[in-house]
């Protein structure tokens, strides 16, 4: 089994801000499959379906951010899927609005959401989509500017990314990650 989760924080408030990318992505792939999303005993929203012959699952962590790891380590033991199986989707800071950029393993970045998923799963062996929301360019603390929402300039872009990035996904289900590099890495 294929394991995607996009990592952002549960609630309204958080719904269309910048951390949340990764949801964003999963909410396209439920879409385009045609996966329910369902609360589960993993403190997140999960699915499974058949796509291209093979199993997958989707899941968003309803842990907050900087916990993501709580629920993303039980699911995987609780289901046995591989890390080698496993893509993590989120929000890079790195990264200029609309950018996508795949890798096969690395650190956080400082990402609270992907250090969390690292302190829990031992490893830094997990691949990874980032999509990048720029930095803040106002002095704006990069706490609020993570939860801010996308501006009306930005948003083409970063839908575009989104969509970018699912594609990325429907390819990885059958496709060598290596591969699927080759292809979407900007």
């Amino acid at each position: 089994m294929k394991l995607f989760v996009g990592l952002g924080n549960p609630g309204k408030e958080y719904e269309q801000t910048r951390h949340n990318i990764g949801f964003f992505v999963i909410d396209e792939l439920a879409k385009r499959w045609n996966v329910s999303l369902k609360t589960a005993k993993f403190r997140g929203l999960f699915g499974t379906a058949s796509v291209f012959g093979e199993k997958v699952a989707l899941c968003k962590p309803l842990t907050y951010m900087n916990l993501s790891g709580e629920c993303v380590c039980p699911l995987i033991d609780f289901y046995d899927i591989a890390v080698d199986d496993v893509i993590i989707i989120y929000d890079d800071l790195d990264l200029p609005p609309g950018k996508i950029r795949l890798r096969l393993k690395g650190g956080s970045g400082g990402h609270n959401g992907v250090k969390s998923i690292i302190h829990h799963l031992g490893t830094e062996q997990f691949k990874r989509i980032r999509i990048g929301i720029g930095r803040p360019t106002n002095g704006q603390p990069v706490a609020d500017y993570v939860l801010s929402r996308f501006t009306e300039e930005e948003k083409p872009a970063v839908m575009e990314a989104v969509l970018r990035a699912a594609d990325a996904c429907e390819q990885a289900v059958t496709t060598p990650f290596i591969q699927v590099m080759n292809d979407f890495n900007e």
